[in-house]
């Protein structure tokens, strides 16, 4: 493994990757307010501001989510490729049927 203070190309995956978590948890916890605010809602007769809660949340989360998932299977295959890429330079190629 590569040490990430020697590499800047893996300094700053491993900044984008925190950066990345911290977007994916606060997308996923506008999701869960928003799953929690639908369910008081439904109990409570369905109040405007349990509803409107529910809306921004669920709207938030739908614009938060989508860009730190992608951006987080794109790190995990450059990883996978660094990888792979290392496993080539050290003769341990893998066989076709495994790709």
């Amino acid at each position: 493994m590569v040490n990430p203070g020697s590499d800047p190309v893996v300094e700053r995956r491993v900044r984008i990757a925190r950066g990345v978590g911290l977007a994916k948890r606060i997308g996923y916890s506008l999701l869960l307010l928003a799953i929690v605010a639908f369910a008081a809602a439904a109990v409570a007769g369905f109040p405007s501001g349990l509803v409107t809660v529910t809306a921004i949340a669920l709207v938030a989360a739908c614009v938060v989510l989508p860009v730190p998932i992608v951006m987080g299977y794109g790190l995990r295959a450059a990883e996978r490729d660094d990888r792979e890429a290392e496993a080539r330079r050290a003769g341990r190629e893998r066989p076709a049927t495994e790709r």
